[in-house]
């Protein structure tokens, strides 16, 4: 109860001392938000650990900025009637952008395909069969590790599959929900980010290209992008650092806890375990009777992976040949199958549309199986497949909010005010070290790595090019905006993929962003002391990358403590 008056004076204070600002430069020509750009992310972040609920803590983020930006314009009633009228408007403007509403559908039918499976018992099928190989808690954390890399052509889709698929595996052999949505999220933009064809690629490309081009240089873009993957410390030493975790058995900090807790528990506290995306999925147990089959999972999930990558070459064929550049046209028609016709056709795909017909495809091929092998009629079906969908209704309403919260931001110039604050003059060698940590900030109070991508690379390139001739010194410090940029994305407890792999693995998602927090900041010093600064001084990328790697493993082997693993476990 103290808590909550605590905060509700705050926030009196706070609209009190913010309406006795004047944010005007002078002449009603701009404005100037100063240091109030902050006050969404920070409201955002600091409630969703105060509250635990994020969708509150969303809401009064977007709430709060609005209330600033129309401070400028009038009254504090008026700003206060105005800000709550913008949240529906930005939540409205979010849902109507065709990108996202391509999530949203992704995201409800790939939970639908989900339950189908579910239904059908392909999913308890794998997890016996992974089961089976998964001896105990070192092999399942591998396999989920195994399994989050071979989605690497899309993050959601990595988040969204890998965490239902291994959830019943790793709470059976007593590993901590939380270190199973650490595993997925570790393996869902870090993968998708350096993935030579994945959705990710296009966006990368594009902005190379344009801020090449903002010093004078025409380039192959795609080869930059090839050039920068040795200087994204911060993602192989993510994944390096996952499987030396899994490997060794040895955890840190709040995740240490966390296992400690799960190695404790025994099969009915399994069985009580919370499942934040609610209990539809867990509710449709296999029709009884019914011969398990891993056939029931494999097919729709092959359906799916197939169907996707069919889907990003011809879709992104179409909008080539519609209106894409002449070079690109060239490729495709000479060259429709090379690899780099297939990166081209990748980057130009509408990867939210594609995904969910994707996902509309491989739910039609499972309800064609269910009724065929007579598990369920067509009714049953897609009642089954909208139940599915029901479980991650609360996936939508959050990223609606995200989405608005990115506007807010936006609209205040948030990002821009950090670069503004951090981007001095400074030594070439720090150039890196310094884009990396300015990226990690901005991806992290916005939830976006796109955003930060967006923002920094016509920044950075242009920096790089006047502090060094050295075009390798280009080639690190574009590498530090997309791995720094991912960083960020990846511990913030706003950013959509952070969501959504606590709610694939059913894990509470504050507790997910409180576990891995620390082990992402870790990667990140890891990635700058021994990544960034050495070869900003010019010591080769071949040799300062295997010292990180061994750094990065060191620090799990001194510093982590090993977790036992369970008594009815003879496997080590």
């Amino acid at each position: 109860m103290k808590k909550k008056v605590g905060l509700v004076l705050v926030v009196a204070v706070f609209m009190v001392f913010a309406a006795s600002m004047n944010f005007s430069n002078g002449d009603g020509a701009a404005v100037n938000y100063g240091w109030f750009t902050l006050v969404p992310p920070v409201v955002s972040i600091l409630l969703a650990f105060v509250t635990k609920n994020v969708i509150i803590s969303l809401f009064i983020g977007v709430f709060s900025g609005a209330y600033v930006l129309h401070l400028a314009n009038g009254s504090l009633f008026f700003a206060i009637m105005q800000a709550f009228l913008s949240v529906v408007n930005y939540a409205l403007t979010s849902l109507a952008d065709p990108w996202n509403a391509g999530i949203i559908l992704q995201v409800l039918t790939i939970g639908g395909l989900i339950a189908l499976m579910t239904k059908m018992g392909g999913a308890k099928a794998v997890a016996a069969v992974l089961s089976n190989k998964a001896k105990g808690p070192r092999s399942a954390q591998v396999i989920t590790w195994i399994l989050g890399i071979l989605m690497f052509f899309d993050d959601y889709a990595n988040s969204l599959i890998v965490g239902p698929v291994m959830r019943p595996v790793t709470d059976e052999k007593r590993i901590s929900r939380e270190k199973l949505a650490f595993i997925v999220d570790a393996t869902a933009a870090p993968i998708a980010g350096i993935a030579l064809i994945s959705t990710w690629v296009g966006y990368e490309v594009g902005l190379i290209k344009d801020g090449y081009e903002a010093i004078g240089e025409t380039v192959n873009a795609y080869s930059i992008f090839i050039q920068t993957l040795p200087y994204r410390f911060y993602n192989f030493l993510m994944l390096a650092f996952v499987l030396a975790t899994a490997l060794l058995l040895k955890e840190f900090g709040p995740m240490l806890n966390a296992e400690k807790r799960a190695r404790k528990r025994n099969a009915q506290d399994a069985e009580d375990l919370s499942v934040v995306t609610a209990t539809e999925l867990d509710e449709m147990e296999p029709v009884e009777g019914i011969k398990l089959s891993v056939w029931n999972m494999v097919i729709p999930i092959g359906t799916l992976i197939i169907a996707a990558f069919v889907g990003f070459y011809f879709n992104g064929y179409a909008a080539i040949m519609e209106s894409g550049e002449a070079a690109a046209i060239e490729v495709l028609k000479t060259s429709p199958v090379s690899l780099l016709a297939i990166q081209e056709a990748f980057g130009a795909s509408d990867a939210s549309i594609v995904l969910f017909q994707a996902a509309l495809l491989a739910s039609i091929v499972a309800m064609t199986m269910g009724v065929s092998k007579k598990i369920f009629t067509w009714g049953e079906a897609v009642d089954t497949w909208i139940n599915g969908m029901k479980s991650l209704i609360v996936t939508g309403a959050i990223l609606l909010l995200a989405w608005s919260l990115s506007a807010v931001i936006g609209e205040l110039g948030t990002a821009e005010f950090l670069v503004s604050l951090l981007s001095d003059s400074m030594p070439a060698f720090l150039l890196p070290s310094v884009i990396f940590i300015l990226g990690s900030i901005i991806s992290f109070a916005t939830g976006t790595s796109y955003g930060a991508m967006g923002i920094l690379m016509p920044l950075a390139i242009p920096l790089s090019a006047a502090l060094s001739n050295d075009p390798e010194f280009i080639v690190m410090t574009t590498g530090a905006v997309l791995t720094g940029a991912i960083f960020g994305d990846h511990c913030s407890p706003i950013s959509d993929t952070t969501i959504l792999s606590s709610m694939g693995a059913g894990a509470d998602h504050l507790e997910h962003v409180k576990t891995q927090l620390l082990y992402a900041i870790v990667v990140a010093t890891i990635a700058v002391v021994f990544g960034f600064i050495p070869v900003g001084l010019g010591i080769s990328i071949w040799i300062v990358m295997p010292i990180a790697m061994i750094v990065t493993v060191a620090t799990v082997y001194f510093f982590g403590k090993h977790v036992e693993e369970p008594v009815t476990d003879s496997s080590k």
